[in-house]
């Protein structure tokens, strides 16, 4: 196809429809004229995609098109039911969906951790890395325990801290790296911690203090590298979409995740700041966070699964995800 031959017969077109977009007030005839050069430049469009994808103007082009969508169908307001369908329906299903996924790494996590705690406590070598003895005693005596101070400011830290992370954890999945990197470096870290408490004799101490905010902050570093891998494996195996529509779709969908954890880890920090270090009794302050946790799993699996059994996927709806295009009626 001569390209510059089919912008210039074109051309004229796309700029009145540019034109007509910028307008904020349009009379019925232009609002009907929108409308027709709308869906004659998105063919337009869809023909240089296919036949001469210059990139600068299939760039320019989509532009035009979106803006158009925009002004045709009118920008999405966001209200409370947006709120409400995200919370009763697209978190919880996007949250479903990865539930084998996030128990796989559950399982793979935990094992690392003890599998490392062991090593390190067992291996004399390995715990001096950790420091000297002066060093490692300094941590077990107060280092640990004065770590979880109690306040709204330690509470914040922790929150916005670890959401930083789950984000990252799930916004680099495609690599397969980030996610891997994230769950592995974490597992090992809780596992020679508890070992260096274990060595001191302080392994009590150790699950007293992690097991409060623990129960549900792991739970979502969890569900986070679950949702990376999950996207990973969706560019290895698309199954029967192309690679590039199952990875937008998956990635919408588990991005969703990332938006939930942040929630998520608000409540776990809240009990890391507030009940963690506080005077409770320590099997209250489990208690609390098997609670906590339990909430969270009730809200996945009853709320996931009758939205999963009604065809949500937590992907955008497709005129959201830019796959459906106005028509005149």
């Amino acid at each position: 196809m001569d390209l510059d031959a089919y912008q210039q017969v074109h051309g004229p077109a796309w700029q009145r429809l540019d034109a007509l977009t910028k307008q904020r007030r349009r009379t019925g005839a232009e609002a009907d004229e929108l409308v027709r050069l709308y869906q004659a430049t998105a063919t337009d469009l869809s023909v240089i995609r296919s036949a001469a994808p210059d990139p600068e103007l299939v760039t320019r082009l989509s532009q035009t098109v979106a803006r158009a969508r925009s002004a045709i169908a009118g920008a999405h307001e966001p209200s409370w039911r947006d709120v409400t369908r995200f919370v009763a329906v697209t978190l919880p299903v996007a949250m479903y969906r990865i539930r084998w996924w996030t128990l796989g790494v559950t399982l793979a996590s935990v094992l690392l951790a003890v599998v490392s705690g062991v090593w390190v406590a067992t291996h004399p070598d390995v715990l001096s890395l950790m420091g000297t003895p002066s060093e490692r005693q300094e941590y077990v005596d107060h280092a640990f325990r004065e770590y979880y101070d109690p306040g709204a400011g330690f509470a914040a830290t922790v929150w916005t801290h670890n959401a930083f992370l789950t984000a990252v954890c799930i916004a680099t999945g495609i690599t397969g790296i980030g996610p891997v990197y994230f769950l592995v470096g974490n597992a090992i870290n809780v596992g020679a911690a508890g070992a260096l408490m274990a060595s001191a004799g302080e392994l009590d101490i150790f699950l007293q203090l992690i097991a409060p905010h623990g129960m549900l902050e792991l739970t979502a570093v969890f569900v986070a590298g679950a949702a990376g891998l999950r996207i990973f494996w969706t560019w290895i195996d698309p199954g029967p979409r192309t690679r590039s529509s199952a990875l937008a779709q998956e990635a919408r969908s588990l991005f969703t995740v990332a938006i939930g954890l942040v929630g998520v880890l608000a409540v776990s920090g809240a009990i890391e700041g507030f009940v963690t270090g506080s005077s409770l009794a320590w099997w209250l302050k489990i208690a609390i966070g098997a609670v906590a946790l339990a909430g969270f799993w009730t809200y996945v699996i009853v709320l996931g699964r009758r939205a999963q059994a009604a065809g949500e996927t937590g992907d955008l709806d497709d005129d959201r995800a830019g796959y459906s295009l106005a028509t005149v009626g």
